[in-house]
């Protein structure tokens, strides 16, 4: 007898596909068939996917991006996309179907919508995003990574928490070495694509610290290609050793042996930040959807386990100051480190597989 499919739907950014990657690692485990479908875009953080996972590409698109021309040609890619889909369904019938969000999850939960076949989607963030707002009423079940989650009226989620990639597993509550005179590590995130704005104030920040804090420090900042060079000469201008580059394969080891994080509130990063267990000050995105990321840091903020500065208010002189009042408090950082584990949620990626399995018993009665 085959084993039974999941069909995994997200793309757009690593916040969809990291929390999608662990539970295709959970599945894979499990014995079931897993399929990811996706974009182009997508696939490009699909690498960390267990070798077992088959990967479609599927046709979409978004209205956010292009000229008039592209926005013209977004529903007959879309559609494309569904007939493709739902192509794939009547020929390998997926048991359950779960979005994770991203437009390139659109012709999946679309096609399993018109086939009826069971359905939900996981949203990382404490706002739902445009994609999951619209299958949110038409979906068996809502995952919620971040609670509370602003939900439509008359749909209920599950408080499940993020999934994280096993490698984050491996590293969780990772023994913490507080600030000290010794060398110490910063490591800077904004997100799978980078965030220019800690790109233009964090090094300016990291100069402006006591000489005593800096010759100690070692900075590992993911900046995007385009600002790469400017990045590391203000680093290398002001003395400080510094590893710059656009995308960091090995975060975890790298938040492990951090003193402090630097982050986005994106969902996945915050979720990251927690199971580890290790101080962060959190700048979340302005323009992001619903003012999600500041909902997304609330959690950890209100747990004294981060320091949120609002975008309007990030400068250098404000984030130097933030920044030496961790270093230069060791017991309040281990606080912080400690109050960060307590609000993990280790077992997120085991309560999404309980949802899996139980919309397969649902089905089958």
């Amino acid at each position: 007898m085959m084993a039974p499919l999941l069909l995994i739907a997200a793309g757009g950014t690593g916040g969809h596909m990291f929390p999608a990657q662990a539970l295709a690692e959970a599945m894979v485990a499990r014995g079931w068939r897993v399929k990811l479908s996706t974009d182009a875009r997508g696939a490009r953080y699909a690498g960390g996917f267990p070798r077992e996972v088959v990967i479609e590409e599927v046709a979409s698109a978004t209205f956010a991006r292009g000229g008039i021309w592209a926005k013209m040609l977004v529903p007959f890619r879309i559609a494309a996309g569904v007939i493709g889909a739902a192509w794939g369904m009547v020929r390998d019938r997926p048991a359950v179907v779960i979005g994770f969000g991203g437009y390139p999850s659109i012709p999946a939960l679309t096609a399993a919508t018109l086939l009826r076949r069971p359905r939900m989607i996981h949203e990382q963030n404490g706002v739902l995003g445009r994609v999951n707002q619209v299958f949110a009423p038409r979906v068996m079940a809502v995952a919620c990574g971040t609670w509370p989650t602003v939900l439509p009226a008359g749909v209920a989620g599950s408080y499940t928490g993020n999934p994280v990639r096993g490698a984050i597993l491996e590293r969780a509550g990772a023994g913490y070495i507080p600030p000290g005179d010794y060398p110490m590590s910063l490591v800077v995130i904004g997100g799978s694509q980078g965030a220019r704005i800690l790109s233009d104030v964090v090094p300016t920040a990291v100069a402006a610290l006591p000489e005593g804090l800096r010759a100690n420090l070692r900075v590992a900042h993911q900046a995007r290609i385009e600002d790469l060079d400017r990045v590391a000469a203000a680093y290398a201008e002001a003395g400080i050793n510094a590893d710059v580059q656009p995308f960091f394969t090995d975060i975890p080891r790298r938040l492990s042996e951090a003193q402090l994080v630097i982050s986005r509130s994106g969902a996945s990063s915050v979720a990251d930040i927690s199971i580890i267990g290790r101080p962060a000050i959190l700048i979340p995105y302005a323009a992001a959807t619903g003012d999600h990321q500041t909902a997304n840091a609330r959690g950890l903020v209100d747990a004294e386990a981060a320091i949120l500065i609002p975008e309007s208010a990030l400068d250098a002189d404000t984030l130097a100051a933030q920044m030496a009042a961790v270093f230069e408090n060791p017991q309040a950082a281990l606080a912080m480190s400690r109050n960060a584990l307590a609000h993990a949620r280790a077992d997120a990626t085991d309560r999404l597989v309980e949802l899996v399995e139980s919309l397969t018993e649902r089905a089958s009665l």
